[in-house]
């Protein structure tokens, strides 16, 4: 089976400039752990997962003890913290095969992308382990 058959096609996505508030609100609002992050022509730039925030956010923000510089923080652009290098597919990809490339490169997600790098969906562990538990449910 190919992994076109279980991507995510309602993708959450932002621009290089949005800011980690923007990242953050959408986090928080659709509980996601993955948000593609597009260029000025629609094409992938990178990624910006729930953890690349947290990293960089004080865990005092919203709390009676948020300062000044957390705000400050929230206002920091995502093109600065997010992932550039990412390994993406294409729709033809097997699911057994991105099983190995999750393993392989320690990834919770894959983009995948068309040929001209606009970005068609996003396959992540989570997908994979449905799959993996319907095929031991029916088996």
């Amino acid at each position: 089976m190919q992994i076109s058959k279980i991507m995510t096609t309602e993708l959450i996505t932002l621009s290089l400039d949005n800011t980690l508030a923007d990242a953050k609100t959408l986090f928080d609002q659709h509980r996601i752990h993955h948000i593609i992050v597009l260029d000025d022509d629609d094409k992938l730039a990178g990624l910006l997962t729930d953890r690349d925030l947290y990293k960089h956010l004080s865990p005092t923000i919203g709390t009676y003890k948020e300062t000044h510089l957390d705000q400050q923080m929230l206002k920091k652009k995502i093109h600065l913290v997010m992932t550039r290098t990412i390994i993406t597919a294409t729709p033809e990809l097997t699911i057994k095969d991105a099983l190995i490339w999750f393993d392989d490169n320690h990834i919770s997600c894959l983009p995948v992308i068309s040929p001209d790098n606009h970005v068609l969906g996003i396959i992540s562990w989570r997908d994979l382990i449905k799959v993996l538990a319907q095929v031991q449910r029916q088996g």
